[in-house]
């Protein structure tokens, strides 16, 4: 830990004047709020069962209108994916840079995780609170695939953003708005899906517009947005909560929603007029240090924060610790207790994987953009498949459906790994006549 230290401070010391801190600020602040958000939903009762607080006491979904901030993190993936384009146009050499801070270590988690699974089945221990964790683990795995596709798509985007601005959003927007027309009106299958692209890319665009300072009224797209959603939920099919729902008929998550979109609009529209004192906390050189620092945990804490805290549940259960029934006085009272020990565990966790988040030292050369492409689609999709199945039912061949096609988690683990080892190839290999650097 303390070369790490060391590193995040020469980081942190090393930053120049025009860096933008508060889009780090952001990302490292829409992370954390996820995770405890994570923490504080999940209410596991004393016969291993996991219940969603939210469902629980059904009257704290509001408060997903202000902790639902999964936008927030993809809008400022927009703003650095521009500028990390603009100063390397190689589409393959993009990719890598890009993704190796986001695959490696999600190939690791995948590979910790599947291998304890086959031994956990092999020996029959997948019962109670176990096979739940097996089924629970990989559902964060949707962002990473999610986040694939957005740097996946980013030259083209910006291309059409470079030429059209508002537009672009406009159109991606759009096309959200005629998925749920379709979907909602004239019960058309699978349309749905197609908001996981719309919804998200037209999310991550405005962090094009803000990368070229474009966002001039951010009261207004806060206000619009925030009124936007909530006449969507009033008057439409949509439900209050921002987040998936266990056993809802239409979650706003999965897939996105016109609604979600509009929830974007007022949370990035909030966080640009925090700009000012944002960005004047983030300089002060203690928050900036500590900033830093985590930017360079911050996926790996992700992949594995579910982890510590169903370890944490497991241990009370194995040390017959009392689980209150969720949301009573003495249930609220132990949330401080697994908060902090889900806290400890991830960090004991990130200890020992983060070093597989550290980018790689080189810069390579050009490459194969074909081949990079092949690589992030496969990556996506094997991850995304991955995020449905879970690793239960690993020896008794369990499928999931991803849109349409039915995937098993064994299938989806080896797409993803053949993704990975594509871009990684790609990202290295010469063009012919190209001289390496």
């Amino acid at each position: 830990m303390g070369n790490s230290a060391v590193s995040a401070r020469e980081l942190a010391a090393a930053t120049p004047a025009t860096r933008d801190r508060y889009v780090d600020l952001l990302r490292v602040a829409s992370l954390g709020v996820v995770v405890l958000g994570h923490w504080l939903m999940a209410a596991v009762t004393t016969d291993g069962s996991v219940d969603n607080l939210l469902a629980v006491v059904p009257e704290l979904q509001v408060v997903t209108w202000a902790l639902q901030v999964m936008p927030v993190f993809f809008f400022v993936g927009g703003f650095s994916h521009a500028l990390a384009y603009r100063s390397r146009p190689a589409y393959a050499a993009f990719l890598r840079a890009r993704l190796q801070r986001l695959l490696r270590p999600t190939m690791v988690f995948v590979g910790v995780w599947g291998s304890a699974a086959l031994v956990i089945q092999l020996f029959g221990a997948d019962g109670g609170l176990t096979g739940v964790a097996l089924r629970l683990v990989t559902q964060p795995l949707w962002f990473i695939g999610i986040y694939l596709a957005m740097v996946a798509f980013t030259p083209p985007l910006l291309k059409l953003h470079e030429r059209w601005g508002w537009g672009a959003f406009a159109a991606l927007a759009g096309g959200a708005v005629a998925v749920d027309v379709l979907r909602f009106a004239f019960d058309v299958p699978f349309v749905e899906f197609l908001n996981f692209a719309f919804v998200w890319l037209a999310v991550h665009q405005l962090g094009f517009l803000r990368a070229d300072g474009m966002i001039r009224l951010p009261g207004a797209l806060a206000a619009g947005g925030l009124l936007g959603a909530g006449l969507l939920v009033a008057l439409g099919p949509y439900p209050l909560s921002m987040v998936g729902m266990p056993g809802e008929k239409v979650s706003n998550m999965a897939p996105p929603t016109l609604a979600l979109l509009a929830h974007g609009l007022w949370l990035v529209g909030a966080v640009e007029l925090l700009k000012g004192p944002g960005a004047r906390f983030a300089a002060r050189a203690g928050v900036w240090h500590k900033v830093v620092a985590a930017n360079g945990i911050a996926m790996t804490a992700f992949l594995w924060h579910l982890t510590a805290m169903l370890g944490v549940y497991g241990t009370f259960l194995a040390l017959d610790v009392t689980l209150p029934a969720p949301a009573t006085g003495a249930w609220w009272a132990q949330v401080p207790l697994r908060i902090a020990a889900a806290a400890a565990l991830t960090g004991v966790l990130v200890t020992a994987f983060r070093r597989f988040e550290r980018p790689a030292a080189h810069r390579p050369p050009a490459g194969s953009a074909p081949l990079a492409a092949v690589g992030v689609t496969l990556a996506l999709f094997g991850v995304l498949g991955l995020s449905m199945t879970g690793f239960g039912g690993l020896l008794e061949g369990h499928t999931a459906t991803l849109v349409a096609v039915r995937v098993t988690a064994p299938a989806a683990i080896a797409t993803a790994l053949v993704g990975w080892l594509l871009v990684e190839r790609a990202g290295r290999a010469r063009i012919p006549g190209q001289r390496s650097r």
